[in-house]
């Protein structure tokens, strides 16, 4: 049976989405170095103690076809600067997530977010066909949240004590969502963005 997640590459101006593998492994700790980013207590990023179970987590998923895990390129310097995936797919449905995505400290709050989603979510709309889009978050990252607004997604809720984390916290997730009627407004939206 044909997967729904099949690996490509989408290149846009500022970088590009390359099939992640494990030869990333120092590349992403490397961009990953760059803030600590393991620090942030709300979010996963990977540090150099469980890169490889978060390298091989991805990769198990990619093979049952419930992601597409990406590693992104600068194209200016050809360095890996952080991660992104599809996720938690559903090809009956045709609906997709995008997760697990960071960029190095110093690629922070430029165009490349911008990009990267721009390039995700044509992808996922205009070659997969999805009918829905999914974000989720952690409801203390702020900056996320209002990055996915930014892009045009819409609020669909907040699932209360929605998982528990290492420490025993419980996580508060805010789940957002751009569907398929509002893909060509939230292009045009994102294309302007792109320019400026």
């Amino acid at each position: 049976m044909k997967k729904w997640l099949e690996q490509v590459e989408l290149k846009g101006e500022l970088v590009t989405l390359i099939p992640l593998t494990r030869a990333h492994e120092n590349a992403l700790i490397k961009a990953a170095s760059d803030g600590n980013l393991w620090e942030l207590w709300y979010t996963s990023v990977p540090s150099s103690e469980n890169i490889d179970a978060y390298i091989n987590t991805a990769l198990e998923q990619l093979d049952s076809d419930s992601s597409l895990p990406f590693a992104i390129q600068h194209n200016q310097t050809g360095d890996i600067i952080g991660t992104t995936r599809f996720c938690n797919s559903d090809p009956i449905r045709h609906r997709v997530e995008i997760g697990y995505t960071w960029y190095a400290k110093s690629f922070q709050r430029t165009g490349v977010n911008t990009e990267c989603k721009y390039l995700l979510l044509r992808h996922a709309f205009e070659h997969l066909s999805a009918i829905a889009v999914e974000f989720r978050t952690h409801w203390h990252n702020l900056t996320s949240r209002k990055a996915i607004e930014r892009l045009g997604a819409k609020q669909d809720g907040v699932l209360r004590n929605h998982q528990q984390d290492p420490d025993g916290c419980y996580r508060d997730t805010v789940v957002f969502s751009i569907i398929n009627q509002e893909w060509r407004t939230v292009k045009k939206s994102l294309e302007f963005l792109l320019k400026y």
